[in-house]
């Protein structure tokens, strides 16, 4: 049986500000975060550059919602260039696969060609979606994955994107830092609305 997080109890800790991450790759223990500064990406105030809402737009690329979440967590597990290693583990993938089911987390995936090229995951509770990892194969195939999942987000008024870290690419989408004070907060109020 593959081993897991009991979704319930990670649920709960999300909702209180904790996320989870492993040491590696190959490590077998999971530990829990509330960072002293969040970073939240805008919802309604994010910024969207001009060249890459023109590429957006060219229409050369196919976006789906929970179509290939495996394939999602799978790619994001796959160690970076800088790092050579990742956060997510085998305990990770096989939870959020869980919480895919239960329709808590959600992918987003970018397909050319019937290739995934890109995609994002993340947790959905109440009216806040708290970003876990994204992927690119091809240049800017996760910030336009970003892009759709700002679409969404608006539509269905959404009051907050959570991107738990500093990420300097971020920051090109208005993205900010904001105290854990606030963001408790801003958290309490997101996860009130349905």
């Amino acid at each position: 049986m593959n081993k897991t997080l009991d979704t319930t109890k990670l649920i709960n800790l999300y909702t209180k500000g904790f996320f989870p991450m492993a040491e590696s790759t190959s490590s077998n223990e999971i530990k829990f975060y509330k960072p002293i500064k969040r970073l939240l990406i805008p919802i309604t105030d994010f910024h969207l550059p001009k060249k890459l809402f023109r590429e957006f737009k060219k229409r050369n690329y196919i976006f789906t919602l929970n179509y290939d979440f495996q394939g999602v967590i799978n790619n994001c597990a796959l160690p970076r260039k800088k790092n050579k290693d990742t956060w997510i583990n085998e305990i990770i993938i096989n939870t959020y696969i869980q919480l895919n089911k239960l329709d808590f987390a959600h992918s987003i995936e970018c397909w050319k060609d019937n290739k995934l090229i890109g995609g994002l995951y993340g947790v959905h509770i109440g009216s806040c979606f708290f970003g876990e990892s994204m992927f690119s194969k091809e240049t800017n195939a996760s910030k336009l994955c970003l892009l759709y999942l700002i679409a969404i987000l608006i539509k269905n008024k959404f009051l907050l994107l959570d991107s738990q870290f500093y990420n300097s690419h971020l920051v090109q989408f208005g993205a900010y830092e904001i105290s854990d004070y606030k963001y408790q907060l801003q958290l309490k109020k997101g996860l009130a609305k349905k």
